[in-house]
């Protein structure tokens, strides 16, 4: 991105203490970090939230789902990338998935869904629309599809470097579309 001139300001940000004990509490970056925002009246078009995005697995029943009819919309293959959002900015939600699945050959899946789905704000996203912005998680459905999610064998050898990096090309592509009008 610092090649060339962006259309929009990008701001790349790595937030701290989004893990339990800190989860949903005013100690998450993110949760300071959006209503610093907030506060100042900035214009917040999008916000992404990379969350485990490296664990792939192309095995029939390899993915699971918080809610059980979900394995008639989606495959049970952990060889997508989920792009993960609440109830609004539905177009906002085809638009970013659109560009995200017309720079890769991954497959791209997306979900806008009701606020007491289990792990639809599973990571920083939940903070921006605590404060009204426009956020998405992008991910590979972490516990629903790593069976060693946040245990001693969530090691580094069992990360898709190439899968991990087709996202990336995505979600750079997503910052690269011209601003909404």
């Amino acid at each position: 991105m610092g090649r060339s001139p962006q259309s929009r300001p990008l701001e790349l940000v790595a937030y701290t203490l989004e893990e339990p004990p800190y989860f949903r509490t005013e100690q998450m970056g993110s949760f300071r970090h959006a209503r610093e925002l907030k506060e100042a009246g900035k214009h917040v078009e999008f916000m992404l939230a990379l969350e485990m995005i490296g664990y792939f697995s192309d095995k029939p029943g390899s993915q699971t789902f918080p809610v059980s009819g979900m394995s008639y919309l989606y495959t049970d293959r952990g060889d997508f990338i989920g792009l993960v959002a609440n109830l609004t900015n539905f177009g906002l939600t085809r638009r970013i998935k659109s560009a995200m699945a017309g720079a890769t050959t991954l497959p791209v899946r997306s979900i806008n869904g009701p606020a007491n789905l289990p792990g639809i704000d599973f990571s920083d996203h939940l903070n921006y629309w605590r404060e009204g912005f426009p956020a998405f998680m992008v991910t590979d459905t972490a516990l629903m599809r790593n069976p060693n999610y946040h245990l001693p064998g969530d090691t580094f050898d069992k990360l898709d470097y190439t899968r991990m990096a087709i996202v990336v090309q995505g979600v750079y592509a997503v910052t690269q579309q011209a601003p909404a009008p």
